[in-house]
């Protein structure tokens, strides 16, 4: 049997180069959302720098994509070509999934050996959809790779690897080419209702993940201006069950993001409190309760179920030190028919804090009403 040869991948391993160029680029969250965020990733990685955008905001798909290939920012004699959107994005796509051969594994560690092996576009295609490359196991004409996905580890043979990237880079543009119109489809929102009352976040996810980026653009046309509030609540219902999913799944600030696009839709409608309380509820589920004191209140102020918002308050105003505001709002929930179980971990701390100044308070309340 032939000997194995294993290569640590920490040095040619690309985990959040995306993000990282992002910080760099002051137009990122205005392209991710009109081209859409894993096209402009494939759009750096085939070299094709996006020069101009004409936004067609009835149709996305029509938009014009000005662009060169290969040129640096600094060179005018590069032509510029201009395609639609969704053929700028078929044209992406094909660029990504042409042959290429992989040479052979190196006989010793060699960083750019490696990542030719390997090949540098799966390198970075990879943590888009969630791998993590961890180490490549070479026995022959055998190589192995060593991967966390989606925090599970996997291991997986160098050509089947890039058989998955390139089935997800296919889906991609299957999902895009559905169409702007067809992605927003309101019956949809009954559904993800259903998956998320059963914990079903996935789900809720792979049935309105398209919506954002369109809806982000439309709601700044005039058609979006003038939606009809009963189509605008629609909307918003969907986006804060989308949100949450988000949150559940481990995406917070995405999850955040939606949730705001969510009560842009709602404005001050029937939907509005309850997208207040999620976005409250995701603050504090990631350690952030000062900031979650705003939402939740205008949730309350919108006619959020007392029940739900003021054991939240409490909570918050616990977190924050702030004990008398705590009390007030352990009051309501108990007023609006809250058990006391639900609160006796917060009562408990604000009993501990206040000490005999609540005492002599209830004292003076027993009073005053025996009095």
């Amino acid at each position: 049997m032939a000997n194995s040869r294993e290569f640590n991948l920490d040095a040619v391993r690309t985990d959040g180069w995306f993000e990282r160029i992002g910080e760099g680029i002051g137009s990122f969250q205005a392209l991710c959302e009109i081209v859409g965020e894993t096209f402009f990733a494939f759009s750096m990685i085939t070299g094709a720098r996006i020069t101009a955008l004409t936004v067609d905001r009835r149709n996305p798909d029509n938009t014009l994509v000005d662009f060169v290939v290969g040129a640096a920012p600094d060179d005018d004699a590069t032509d510029a070509q201009q395609l639609k959107l969704a053929d700028f994005r078929t044209r992406l796509v094909g660029a990504l999934l042409t042959d290429d051969i992989s040479p052979p594994a190196p006989a010793v560690e060699d960083v750019e050996a490696i990542q030719q092996h390997i090949g540098v576009r799966y390198l970075l295609l990879a943590p888009i959809y969630g791998y993590s490359l961890r180490k490549l196991t070479v026995t022959g004409s055998h190589s192995l790779l060593t991967m966390l996905h989606d925090g599970e580890e996997e291991s997986l043979e160098l050509t089947e690897f890039r058989a998955h990237i390139r089935a997800h880079v296919r889906e991609e543009l299957e999902r895009a080419s559905a169409g702007h119109r067809s992605a927003i489809d309101l019956t949809k929102v009954g559904e993800a209702e259903l998956a998320a009352e059963s914990g079903d976040y996935s789900r809720v996810v792979q049935l309105l993940a398209a919506w954002p980026a369109p809806l982000a653009i439309f709601l700044r046309t005039p058609e979006g201006q003038m939606l009809a509030p009963e189509a605008r609540s629609l909307i918003a219902k969907g986006l804060g069950l989308l949100g949450s999913a988000c949150v559940e799944l481990g995406e917070p600030q995405q999850g955040e993001e939606v949730l705001r696009l969510g009560i842009q839709y709602a404005q001050d409608g029937p939907v509005a409190s309850d997208l207040f309380r999620r976005l409250g509820q995701a603050m504090l589920s990631t350690g952030r309760p000062g900031e979650a004191i705003g939402p939740l209140r205008r949730a309350i102020s919108l006619g959020a179920s007392p029940k739900v918002v003021w054991p939240m308050l409490t909570k918050v105003f616990v977190e924050r030190e702030r004990y008398l505001a705590a009390l007030h709002c352990a009051r309501e929930a108990r007023a609006a028919g809250v058990e006391e179980p639900e609160l006796v971990n917060e009562m408990r701390l604000i009993e501990q804090k206040l000490g005999s100044a609540l005492t002599k308070w209830r004292g003076l309340l027993i009073t005053s009403r025996n009095g």
